[in-house]
């Protein structure tokens, strides 16, 4: 297994950008593209990024703006979803010259949403794991966001939010994360924290994502995106202790070819709880198709969920 991490200039910014190659095994020729969820990292994509190395693909997983060892947007900036689009689309020209597969985890399957909509013809297959959005918001809201959103920029400290020591990491990832397994958690503590210039441990993303965005999502919007996606999709669910909207089910009627896959015990971090599983469904549906009929949508349960 071949691992590095590059840094690209993108839109102005430096992206840390994750890479997963199989040594010693025929590539496929198709270049994965995993997109990590809020306040995560394309580091902590490894356990199932190597399976799917290891089958001959080429596996990308960029650090989002402002995520893990990428840069932050400077003073005057913000993060909105078509940075992050901007962003990959950027990406996939200088790194996926030929075939693409796209894997988008919770904030970042509404980010693959957003490109594979706005470029269908780039995709060729589509996974989305608990990433069909939030809840939509109403307009009556719009007012108290953008006063919400002026209070908080107002008072932001962008200084990075310390830890004691790594201890303290693993303690705070256990506490929010009760589903994965501790022993996982030890492991992906160093990847989500960085130690600062002027010493001490902190987590590896900008406080401004802590901030409420001014701007709202609107599901009208968003399924707009999704009716123009044409490739093949994987719908992943970590059952019912995962992440749904409640609308859900009509989100997903909008895609023209949808197939649907469930890791029952996984919940909603299932790439760190039931990584094996995961990648195993993964590795079905980009290498061996994955669809039983065009245009039709099969649901089928896991095997087995997570650990």
């Amino acid at each position: 297994m071949r691992r590095s991490s590059e840094t690209w200039k993108v839109n102005g910014l430096d992206l840390c950008v994750h890479r997963f190659r199989g040594e010693h095994v025929r590539p496929t020729g198709l270049t994965l593209l995993l997109l990590h969820g809020f306040l995560d990292a394309g580091s902590t994509w490894d356990l199932v990024a190597e399976p799917l190395a290891r089958a001959g693909h080429d596996v990308v997983a960029p650090d989002l703006r402002g995520f893990g060892q990428s840069a932050r947007v400077p003073a005057g900036g913000y993060y909105h979803f078509p940075d992050y689009v901007a962003d990959i689309a950027a990406l996939v020209d200088a790194l996926a010259p030929e075939r693409l597969g796209v894997v988008g985890h919770s904030m970042g399957g509404a980010v693959a949403v957003y490109y594979a909509g706005a470029c269908p013809g780039r995709v060729e297959r589509l996974a989305l794991l608990e990433g069909m959005g939030p809840p939509s918001n109403g307009l009556d809201a719009a007012v108290a966001r953008v006063q919400t959103w002026l209070r908080e920029m107002k008072q932001l400290d962008r200084t990075p939010r310390r830890l004691s020591s790594m201890k303290d990491a693993i303690a705070r990832l256990v506490a929010n994360h009760p589903r994965v397994p501790r022993e996982v958690l030890v492991t992906r503590a160093p990847l989500l924290t960085r130690e600062e210039p002027e010493g001490g441990l902190a987590w590896a993303y900008d406080p401004m994502h802590r901030t409420t965005s001014p701007m709202m999502f609107h599901v009208e919007v968003f399924t707009a995106f999704l009716e123009q996606i044409t490739c093949p999709t994987l719908i992943v669910s970590g059952g019912p202790t995962g992440w749904h909207p409640p609308d859900e089910a009509a989100r997903v009627a909008r895609l023209a070819r949808a197939e649907h896959v469930e890791l029952p015990d996984a919940g909603h971090m299932m790439h760190w709880s039931a990584a094996e599983a995961l990648a195993e469904r993964l590795g079905e549906f980009f290498g061996a198709g994955g669809l039983t009929e065009a245009g039709g949508s099969a649901k089928r349960e896991a095997g087995r969920g997570g650990t």
